[in-house]
C-alpha cells in the first residue's frame, strides 16, 4: 500500500510505485487515496476525495499490478494507516506500508504507529545517494527509486499560472485535471 493525498498524482508517485513493486515482486500495488489526510488539516485545502480518486485511476489505468483504492474515502472520516491496514489484514496478503523517507524519520507522530508496524513491512523510498537515518524501534526495508525533483505542490501552483504540466503527470490525469476544472483560482488554462 502506497497511500497518500494524491493531490495531485504525478510520475513521482508512479516512479515510486512501479519500483517498489518490482524491487519487493510485489503482486500488487495500492496507491490508497486518503480520505481526510489529518496530517494536512488546516495546513491548505485538500481536493475534494472523488476528484482526487479520479486522478488516480487516471494515473494507473493500464499499469500492470498498479490499483487505485478508494477503501479510505468509502470508510469516510479521517484516514489513519492502522485503520487502512487492519481493514486489508482481513484478506490474508502480506502487507507492506510505502512511505518517503521524511514520512517514515516521522513515524512516531502518526496516530498508532506501533500498529501500523505490527500490521505490515515499513517499506522506506530512499532517493540515490541519500539515507535518512530512521527512527529506533521499528523494522524497515529500504528501496532506492530515481530521484525526480516533482512534488504536488509545485503542481498546483503550476496550474494556477497557468504553466504546463506535460510529462510530469500521465497524460490522462492533465486530461482529468482540465475537465474537473481543478488548481484553477484564476482563470489560468492548465496548457
Amino acid at each position: 500500500m502506497f497511500g497518500g493525498t494524491f493531490d495531485p498524482p504525478h510520475v513521482g508517485h508512479l516512479v515510486t510505485a512501479v519500483n517498489v513493486r518490482y524491487e519487493l515482486g510485489l503482486d500488487r500495488m495500492l496507491l490508497m487515496v486518503a480520505n481526510i489526510p489529518w496530517q494536512k488539516e488546516g495546513q491548505r485545502a485538500v481536493s475534494p476525495a472523488a476528484d482526487r480518486l479520479a486522478l488516480v485511476q487516471a494515473a494507473v489505468a493500464g499499469v500492470p499490478g498498479l490499483e487505485a483504492s478508494a477503501l479510505e474515502i468509502e470508510r469516510g472520516g479521517r484516514s489513519f494507516t492502522a485503520d487502512t491496514l487492519r481493514a486489508l489484514a482481513g484478506e490474508e496478503v502480506e502487507l507492506f506500508t510505502v512511505l518517503g523517507s521524511d514520512a517514515a524519520a516521522g513515524i512516531r507522530s502518526w496516530e498508532r504507529s506501533e500498529e501500523v508496524a505490527s500490521l505490515s513491512t515499513l517499506v522506506v523510498v530512499d532517493r540515490p545517494g541519500s539515507s535518512q537515518a530512521l527512527p529506533d524501534g521499528f523494522r524497515w526495508i529500504r528501496v532506492e527509486v530515481p530521484h525526480l525533483e516533482v512534488s504536488s505542490t509545485e503542481l498546483r501552483s503550476r496550474v494556477t499560472r497557468g504553466r504546463p504540466l506535460d510529462y510530469l503527470v500521465p497524460d490522462d490525469v492533465l486530461v482529468e485535471i482540465v475537465a474537473r476544472g481543478m488548481y484553477r483560482t484564476t482563470e489560468a488554462a492548465a496548457r
